[in-house]
Parts: structure tokens; C-alpha cells; sequence
């Protein structure tokens, strides 16, 4: 098996997402349906009709991604007859899209998915007061090179406070996160060592880093009341970048993932060393997919989303 689908995290949400789905099937409409009812909440009509302000708060944004990313596996299984387990060999998601990736692969139930990311979303934003924590992007400098970098504007920053690299997204695409001051001391020593761009990123609190611990004990806390069944499909994981089946390391690793780092590229390292040539994004955007040539050339990316999209992949196979 030489395919893994992977499923995409926050910033790919977009006003209109999932609408042409479920308009063209019953099943992917019937998921929006379960994830309203589980949250109590319209958020399908915040998908389809925004405002797009809160569509993006993280509470929203996070079921709302795992939402579409389901919808689209379970169409795909449904028309072309077949499970997932058939046609992939692993499944991985970025951030919260290992929760999309675990829910398709059967691990998690679709209504404590988007409960958990519901409140997993709350957690994080309420982890650190806002104007304490910032994040930043690092374009034109590998993870060697930044982990030297945080290092030095640890040092240099206020006492106590902290930076990390908390993507590790593809050679050249590295996010940093902690709190603000070291973030921006970091960035002036980036572009000391000649970095190609270093900014600011538009969120609302800094994740993957130390600062989550509330949220990584609130989630900690949330993960202990669901059941996790052993995935259909093996999970290669975010914090580990490694295959993971066990339900009982997958609780661990998700309350390990609010404050890890998400080893995107190096996840996508090892699902090439695991024989895997093609990776299939299910859900809103193409993110992962731009991605994965700057990580392996000898890899494809395709997205699938669309209606035209799942039947141009099931006639592929």
C-alpha cells in the first residue's frame, strides 16, 4: 500500500466549506448534522455562511475542519464501496487534524471528536491571556539552525520567559511559539542570520508550547472520559512522528500534542521510508498537499474536497 491520507489543521477553514458536499450528498450533510448535535450549536451554518471572524475563533474552527475532513473519508468509503484500511497504509493530520484522522479511521466517535476539539479549542485560547503569547513563521531556515536560534533568545529574553519551534512543517517552514517578548527577539536574531522572511502570525494564542500546559491538563482531564479504539489504519503521530496503534498511547499522545511539536516534516520523512509515494489531503483546503514536494520530492499531494474531486480519486484507484 503505497497511499496515507492526511487530513489538514487551523488556518485552511474558509466561508462555504463542506456546503457543495453536502448539497451533493446525504451522508456528508447527515456528519454536519451529528457534529451540530453534539455541540448544540449551528456550526454548519457558520461553515456555509460565515462571518468569517467566527468561523476562525479556535473553538469553532477546529470541529468545524475535523467536520469536513470526515465527511469527505466517509463519502469516499461510501461511494466507492470500499473502507479506508483498503486503499491507505496510514493516516496522519496536522495538529488538530489528528483528531479528523483518528474519528475517519474509526478510533474516535464523530460527536466526542468534535466535542473534545470543541473544548480543546476553549482550553488553548483560555491557556494564556491574550498579548502574553505570540507566534511567529520562519521562512528560508531549516529546524537545526532554529533550535540554535531559540537557544540564544531564550537566553536573551526576560527571565522566565520561553520560545520553541513548534512546527516543523517542511525544509524552510518552521513556526515559532511562546511568549511574546521571546518570540520578537527570536525573529530580530533570525533576521541577523539572514533569514529569507520572519513574521508575526495573526493567532489568537500560542500553541504547541509550553504556555498550553492548562490546556494540555484540561484535555488530559477530556480524553479520560472518551473511548479511543485502535484505528483502522495506523496513526503516525504528531509529537512522536512515528506509527502508533495502541489507543492508550494515541489518549497520551493527544494530551502530549497541546504543548508538542508538531513534526509535520519529519512525519512525512517517515511514511516516505515506509514505502509511501502519494499523499491524499481529505478536507478543506490544500495546505498539506503544497507541502509535501518541499519535504519529498519523490512523494505526489492530492487534495480531495470537492464532489468532482472524490470521484476523480475513487476512479483513480
Amino acid at each position: 500500500m503505497t497511499r496515507a491520507f492526511v487530513f489538514p489543521g487551523q488556518g485552511s477553514q474558509a466561508v462555504g466549506m463542506g456546503k457543495e458536499l453536502a448539497e451533493a450528498f446525504p451522508l456528508a450533510a447527515q456528519v454536519f448534522e451529528e457534529v451540530d448535535d453534539a455541540l448544540g450549536q449551528s456550526l454548519t451554518k457558520l461553515m456555509y455562511e460565515g462571518p468569517i471572524e467566527d468561523l476562525t475563533l479556535t473553538e469553532n474552527a477546529q470541529p468545524a475542519l475535523m467536520a469536513v475532513s470526515v465527511a469527505v473519508a466517509r463519502v469516499l468509503e461510501q461511494e466507492g464501496n470500499l473502507r479506508l484500511a483498503d486503499v491507505a497504509r496510514f493516516v496522519a493530520g496536522h495538529s488538530l487534524g489528528e483528531y479528523s484522522a483518528l474519528t475517519a479511521a474509526g478510533a474516535l466517535e464523530l460527536a466526542d471528536a468534535a466535542r473534545l476539539l470543541k473544548a480543546r479549542g476553549q482550553a488553548m485560547q483560555q491557556a494564556v491571556p491574550v498579548g502574553i503569547g505570540a507566534m511567529a513563521a520562519l521562512l528560508g531556515m531549516n529546524i537545526e539552525p532554529v533550535e540554535e536560534l531559540v537557544k540564544e533568545a531564550t537566553a536573551a529574553a526576560d527571565e522566565g520567559e520561553v520560545v520553541v519551534a513548534a512546527n516543523d512543517n517542511a525544509d524552510g517552514q518552521v513556526v515559532l511559539s511562546g511568549h511574546k517578548g521571546a518570540v520578537e527577539k527570536a525573529i530580530e536574531l533570525a533576521r541577523e542570520k539572514g533569514v529569507r522572511k520572519a513574521m508575526m502570525l495573526p493567532v489568537s494564542a500560542p500553541f504547541h508550547c509550553p504556555l498550553m500546559q492548562p490546556a494540555a491538563d484540561v484535555m488530559a482531564e477530556k480524553l479520560g472520559e472518551v473511548t479511543i479504539a485502535p484505528p483502522s489504519v495506523a496513526l503516525v503521530a504528531n509529537v512522536t512522528a512515528g506509527e502508533v496503534s495502541d489507543p492508550e498511547t494515541i489518549r497520551k499522545l493527544l494530551v502530549e500534542q497541546v504543548t508538542g511539536r508538531v513534526r509535520w516534516r519529519e512525519s512525512v520523512l517517515f511514511m516516505g521510508e515506509q514505502g509511501i509515494s502519494d499523499l491524499v489531503e481529505l478536507g478543506t483546503g490544500k495546505v498539506l498537499t503544497q507541502m509535501v514536494r518541499r519535504i519529498n520530492k519523490d512523494m505526489t499531494g492530492s487534495a480531495v474536497q470537492s464532489p468532482t474531486d472524490i470521484e476523480t480519486f475513487l476512479k483513480s484507484l
